[in-house]
């Protein structure tokens, strides 16, 4: 079986090739960290997104995202109730609270607080559901365990069947269940009540609300309630489908903030260090070898041929060392999911991209590189 030529010449100098799939590997490894937490951004983002129910959302214009939204009038859901092809409505309460964690008083950390009428329920998550009634009860919250460990260790104790008393922005509070969500870039942890709770813990007004969930009819067209409700409501409520509340919060954190900018930054920055290893690899190869070159021209080979030597030295490398930056990447998601709460998780569509990248950081290493070989004149030898 006959071996190809490139990776005979990839793999004569042990060093050299380890040195390179060392280095790809570590181009590799920066991108696919980029990525990684950008994907967790927006998956974190829109966590808590996914889990309402409803098809239409009413919010304020000057709204941006989920944990900085503007109030507006209730009143605009209840007008909203009398347009055809709505079956009901609900509305949602968020706000920032102080919390005291209860192992360690002396510590306040914000949480974040979502309100609601029970006999309205936002959320399609049966956790939470199944335990209406208990925050119906003044002053009684669900926690969410996947906090960060700095809000107290609330699950554990609550899961024995402990008491869990504490304060939240200054009032006695008491965990009435648990439930799954979640942190994000601008949420530590999480709890749920009631909005008469909301109100007492807040001290805001019930005549405003953060966000109105229209729920239509079956066989409604969303789009054309939509557009219906975007005509006649005034012009102090947005309307948006599900899916456009969605794409609101990510639009945010891409833009809106410079956090999708970094992270793109970064992975810009692997691919360019990733081409500068994979060129000096490469060159200095094409460089070693320049009297064979030229020897194979004298023989009848063409430039295509040798092109494509080289060439495929670059796929050879591309490969090999995406092995170990993906290996490394699978452990250092881990790593950061437990210590940060996101969820970092390798992906098809990430493990794709980053394979596709590093497949074109080789080959354009690789086009640079074989203009070296305009130099392999046979002359020269002969």
């Amino acid at each position: 079986m006959k071996v190809p030529l490139a990776w005979l010449q990839l793999t004569r100098e042990k060093m050299r090739l380890v040195v390179a799939l060392a280095g790809i590997g570590f181009a590799d490894l920066l991108m696919f960290m980029q990525l990684g937490f950008k994907t967790s951004l927006f998956e974190s983002a829109i966590a808590i997104h996914k889990r309402f129910q409803g098809d239409l959302v009413l919010i304020s214009p000057r709204s941006e995202f989920i944990a900085q939204m503007v109030s507006f009038p209730r009143t605009r859901l209840y007008q909203a109730k009398g347009f055809e092809g709505v079956e009901s409505i609900s509305y949602l309460y968020i706000a920032p609270g102080k919390w005291k964690n209860p192992a360690n008083p002396s510590y306040n950390r914000s949480i974040f607080i979502f309100g609601f009428d029970p006999e309205r329920p936002v959320f399609d998550m049966p956790e939470v559901n199944q335990q209406l009634d208990r925050i119906k009860l003044p002053d009684v919250y669900l926690f969410d365990r996947k906090s960060r460990a700095e809000f107290g260790p609330v699950a554990e104790q609550f899961e024995k069947g402990n008491p869990v008393v504490t304060e939240l922005s200054d009032r006695k509070i008491k965990i009435g269940g648990l439930f799954d969500l979640g942190v994000s870039f601008a949420a530590d942890g999480n709890v749920i009540t009631s909005d008469l709770n909301f109100i007492r813990v807040t001290k805001r007004s019930m005549d405003t609300i953060d966000v109105g969930f229209i729920k239509l009819k079956p066989g409604a067209d969303p789009q054309a309630v939509l557009e219906n409700m975007q005509k006649k409501l005034p012009d102090d409520v947005k309307v948006l489908t599900m899916e456009g509340f969605i794409q609101m919060e990510k639009k945010y954190w891409e833009t809106g903030t410079a956090i999708g900018f970094i992270f793109g930054l970064g992975v810009a920055m692997g691919f360019i260090v990733g081409i500068v290893i994979v060129y000096q690899i490469l060159y200095t190869d094409v460089a070693d070898h320049l009297p064979e070159y030229a020897t194979l021209k004298a023989m009848g080979y063409t430039d295509l041929y040798l092109l494509g030597v080289v060439f495929q030295e670059a796929i050879l490398l591309s490969i090999l060392g995406y092995i170990p930056g993906f290996v490394i990447s699978l452990g250092l998601y881990n790593l950061a999911k437990s210590g940060t709460g996101l969820p970092m998780g390798m992906t098809f569509d990430l493990a794709s991209t980053v394979f596709v990248l590093t497949v074109v950081m080789c080959f354009v290493s690789g086009a640079i590189a074989v203009r070296k070989l305009q130099g392999a004149d046979p002359a020269d030898i002969f």
